[in-house]
């Protein structure tokens, strides 16, 4: 459906996360895949939704001299924003068992922003979806690590894994947002794009 309307685009997916790029597929959209390392920093003067705006706009930087008329770049950064602060990717076991350990029997944001880029234009629009754990065991959460290795999820822990399964009491917002990608905005902007 959308994806006729989208024939005289191309669209260029620059993630290379496996959640991202079939959630793209989910949607029947042609799309390819670019993929450029961007150093994920950003000024300590942001907060909660400005650091993944920033972000998903930081990585669209390299590409900007290389877009065409018809291309619509699309790039993205998920961020945990809990007690105040965003939690990234954890650095390794120990920093994973104490992110999660913080936001048990607690309610934290999990913010997307996406960045849609054109050769004239710039658009970024973001999702917070509120997710709440229960009471998580330190048995349940070193099992968890161990079993699923969620060393490349921001807030160390993927909501459609097993901690998800077990852990998580209520959910505030989309669902997909915590995948990894607010589907629904995506196809509204995109829509708006070739209206």
């Amino acid at each position: 459906m959308l994806n006729d309307k989208l024939q005289n685009h191309n669209l260029i997916l620059a993630s290379g996360s496996p959640r991202r790029q079939q959630f793209f597929k989910d949607l029947g959209l042609d799309f390819e895949i670019r993929l450029k390392n961007t150093k994920e920093e950003y000024p300590d003067r942001l907060h909660h939704f400005e650091i993944s705006d920033y972000l998903a706009q930081l990585k669209a930087l390299p590409f900007k001299e290389e877009l065409t008329d018809s291309d619509i770049l699309i790039t993205s950064d998920t961020i945990v924003w809990h007690d105040n602060k965003a939690l990234g990717k954890p650095k390794n076991q120990t920093d994973a068992f104490e992110m999660i350990k913080s936001m048990s029997n607690k309610t934290h944001e999990v913010i997307t922003s996406v960045c849609f880029t054109t050769k004239t234009l710039q658009k970024t629009v973001n999702a917070i979806t509120k997710v709440t754990f229960k009471t998580l065991t330190d048995s349940e959460i070193n099992y968890y690590i161990n079993t699923c290795k969620p060393f490349d999820k921001a807030g160390a822990y993927g909501i459609q894994e097993w901690i998800g399964q077990i852990g998580i009491t209520k959910i505030e917002g989309s669902y997909f947002n915590v995948v990894g990608l607010p589907t629904h905005l995506v196809y509204g902007t995109l829509n708006s794009f070739v209206e």
